[in-house]
């Protein structure tokens, strides 16, 4: 693309979805003069859709800790403070478990979580069952429970933040995907679309599962690499499950599943497939359904009698550790990664939004600090994200 810039912003943002989004609009909300980009024809059409709706700050880490905080933080006050509901509830998270090492990992964890400010609890065998009325008691030790995390819907959350952000003077342009980026002297100097070109000293990369293609027209490799993961949703039914509850075990096919009930009812759920399956094929197997049905079946045996209304099959950008990656890239000046959520972009987004806000206007707070250097771009990917 070539010629003289047809507009001029602050950023661009290249994604309207989980990250895209809340970045635009707390940008917006701090009077940036933003842009957003997105080859679908509308707002969260990427893995957005795909999110189960999950919300949770029980990570194993500090950095996606103190995102998952303000982001719970947001969620949970969104319909007080904009009188527009969201579908959020606050049912908490519980990783349950069967075996001696689950009971293990989960309680050495929870003394690093709560130094880290999560509030996060042991329940023992008969607490447990207290708390998920029907959980299966054979072999069960107990589990990890979260009372302040929840679940929010997806499609609700991202429209609100949309239409706040539109309100607020961002610009979003749909059916119009980025082409070009435009490098001058080591910097970035905007991005071409087949509609034209824009000009801006920072291009956000919040493309999601097609993070490293957005990289590579900067000319920069990322570890970024979708995984197929399928989820699902039940008929609504009367109320009688509170928490999302998270199974690490193994088994044939799956490294693990979880599933709650939302807000309407329904039971969703998803389950993470072991080997991976790379690629970018979003169709839904035969294999997916009776595959977790039978694994959410063991925990609570009362699920047996539910009807799945529909499955579907969705996208997880993931890292080589399962962290994202967040900060300015190395060898291009004004290119900000905000990728790789490894299929936490809904729960991490208004938290990371504000973060990108912040680092676009160059005023980091201390803790920023502490969350960059954990998630950076440069660091050796040597770890593993233990509550995947």
């Amino acid at each position: 693309m070539t010629g003289n810039p047809s507009s001029s912003y602050d950023a661009i943002i290249i994604g309207a979805g989980s990250v895209g989004v809340p970045a635009a609009f707390s940008m917006a909300r701090d009077g940036l003069h933003v842009l957003v980009l997105d080859g679908n024809a509308s707002v969260g059409q990427g893995s957005n859709k795909s999110a189960i709706g999950g919300i949770r700050a029980t990570h194993s880490d500090p950095a996606k800790i103190h995102l998952g905080l303000r982001s719970i933080e947001t969620f949970s006050t969104w319909e007080d403070q904009y009188c527009e509901d969201i579908g959020w509830r606050r049912g908490g998270y519980s990783f349950v478990a069967y075996t001696a090492e689950q009971e293990e990992a989960f309680k050495s964890l929870i003394v690093l979580q709560k130094s880290y400010g999560l509030e996060i609890l042991w329940l023992d065998r008969p607490e447990l069952l207290e708390l998920i009325p029907g959980v299966n008691p054979e072999h069960l030790l107990g589990g990890t429970y979260s009372p302040n995390d929840g679940s929010a819907s997806p499609l609700l959350a991202i429209h609100a933040m949309y239409s706040h952000a539109c309100k607020l003077g961002a610009s979003f342009h749909f059916n119009e995907p980025v082409t070009e980026i435009r490098v001058e002297h080591g910097r970035v100097a905007g991005v071409g679309t087949p509609c034209g070109y824009y000009s801006s000293p920072i291009v956000i990369n919040a493309a999601g599962a097609h993070a490293a293609q957005m990289a590579k027209l900067a000319g920069i490799d990322i570890p970024v690499t979708p995984d197929a993961h399928e989820g699902g949703i039940t008929e609504p039914v009367a109320r009688f499950l509170e928490p999302m509850i998270v199974d690490t075990r193994p088994a044939d096919g799956s490294a693990n599943f979880y599933f709650y009930q939302n807000d309407q009812g329904q039971i969703v759920f998803c389950l993470t497939p072991h080997p991976s399956i790379w690629g970018y094929n979003i169709r839904e197997t035969s294999s997916f359904l009776p595959m977790v049905a039978r694994r959410m079946v063991e925990v609570i045996p009362r699920l047996a009698h539910l009807r799945v209304r529909r499955t579907w099959r969705g996208l997880y950008p993931m890292t080589p550790d399962g962290f994202p990656i967040i900060g300015w890239a190395q060898d291009v000046e004004g290119y900000l990664l905000a990728v790789g959520m490894c299929g936490q972009g809904f729960m991490l987004g208004p938290g990371l939004g504000e973060l990108l806000s912040r680092m676009s206007q160059h005023q980091l707070m201390d803790e920023d600090e502490r969350v960059l250097k954990i998630l950076s771009p440069a660091r050796a990917f040597t770890g593993q994200e233990k509550l995947k």
